[in-house]
């Protein structure tokens, strides 16, 4: 029962809620500060190269210091931050939902924990391509054969 409680819609909104207001809050108090996220729903732009991102356990703990902090953003859903990974500090924009953040910790000390995950996404399957393609009548129009 309690697992159904943390992946219903409305606990997502208050826990998203719950961390947009614990980063605003740091970023006010310019508080570098520590995120532990689930890496598979974090976006890498550039990609990290294979050798790196095959070194990631499923959770991965991001220090927001220095550079790292000052790149840092909330925007609306979304964290967004720039880093460099590996021994070459490969850089490359991070971004990731709001709820895929875990843990925050300030230091050593944890300040948010974070039962709840995105919500999955709607997938869209379609049978048959035809199909689809008929669904809409101006296409049924342009089907038709025409007779000699």
């Amino acid at each position: 029962m309690t697992a159904n409680l943390f992946s219903t819609p409305d606990f997502r909104k208050l826990m998203q809620e719950h961390l947009a207001h614990m980063i605003d809050y740091l970023f006010m108090k310019d508080q570098e500060f520590a995120l532990a996220c689930e890496v598979k729903y974090v976006d890498f732009t550039p990609p990290l190269p294979e050798e790196i991102r095959n070194s990631f356990n499923d959770t991965v703990l991001f220090v927001l210091s220095g550079y790292t902090y000052e790149t840092a953003k909330r925007e609306g859903e979304m964290f967004i931050f720039e880093a460099g990974f590996g021994s070459n500090n490969f850089g490359s924009t991070v971004t990731m939902p709001l709820l895929a953040i875990k843990q925050i910790f300030v230091g050593e000390h944890p300040v948010l924990l974070n039962l709840s995950y995105p919500a999955p996404e709607k997938k869209v399957t379609v049978k048959n391509s035809m199909e689809a393609l008929l669904k809409n009548p101006e296409n049924q129009k342009l089907l038709r054969k025409k007779k000699p």
